[in-house]
């Protein structure tokens, strides 16, 4: 078994083995038909658990038998260990530091994610995202960068906003192990952005795109996003 081969044997057992470990705390699934099989698309989903990763990528790969690319901070690419783990799932490291928004090393880091993001795409896999950037403390929907608008611009590909209601009394930020609680997922309407194609240059084009987005993820989750 050639070393491609390896990788897409791994990649599928792990997801199918996450499924069975999540679906226990999945109280309902909704929209799921929302989720097209026969073309590249861009998850973006709000973030308020660890679980929220497992999630994505239990329900959107095993449904759609594809392999889906995300972003992860690369903090936790300092684990040699977790570091095969993550590159066997496709996740893309980002440098997320704030403190370091001037650093050409972390510059040239999220230059590259982006467009090993936007490459995925044009080969026709997946591509999931958390656009806040982190997760949320109390559950409740951030403000929320915009790089998600950004690779939706230059892959052309339609936007699925799902909503995560729950996660963040399975597994609040700082907990070590789940508590038994059940949540919610609800896939929204596939958004499309063929107006704004050429503009992804443009800030406030991007934020009004992102804005679009995060305020369909919003009413997944019965909030509202007024940023």
């Amino acid at each position: 078994m050639n070393q491609q081969n390896k990788l897409k044997w791994y990649y599928s057992l792990t997801s199918r083995l996450l499924n069975v470990v999540i679906r226990p705390y999945i109280r309902k699934i909704n929209g799921i038909h929302n989720i097209p099989k026969d073309k590249p698309f861009i998850v973006a989903a709000n973030h308020a658990s660890y679980i929220d990763d497992f999630i994505i990528t239990s329900f959107v790969i095993n449904y759609t038998k594809k392999r889906a690319n995300t972003f992860v901070n690369s903090s936790y690419f300092k684990n040699a260990f977790l570091t095969k783990i993550f590159k066997g799932l496709a996740m893309i490291a980002v440098d997320t530091d704030k403190s370091m928004s001037n650093d050409v090393k972390k510059k040239h880091m999220n230059e590259r994610a982006f467009k090993k993001a936007i490459n995925s795409l044009k080969n026709g896999e997946l591509f999931t995202i958390f656009p806040e950037g982190g997760r949320s403390n109390d559950g409740l929907i951030k403000k929320a960068k915009t790089g998600v608008a950004r690779i939706a611009l230059v892959s052309k590909v339609p936007v699925i906003p799902l909503g995560i209601k729950g996660s963040c009394q399975v597994m609040p930020k700082g907990a070590i192990f789940p508590r038994f609680k059940r949540l919610e997922v609800t896939f929204g309407n596939p958004m499309h952005f063929d107006e704004y194609y050429g503009k992804e240059k443009d800030y406030k084009t991007l934020r009004k795109v992102t804005t679009l987005i995060m305020k369909n993820i919003a009413k997944l989750i019965g909030q509202k996003y007024n940023y």
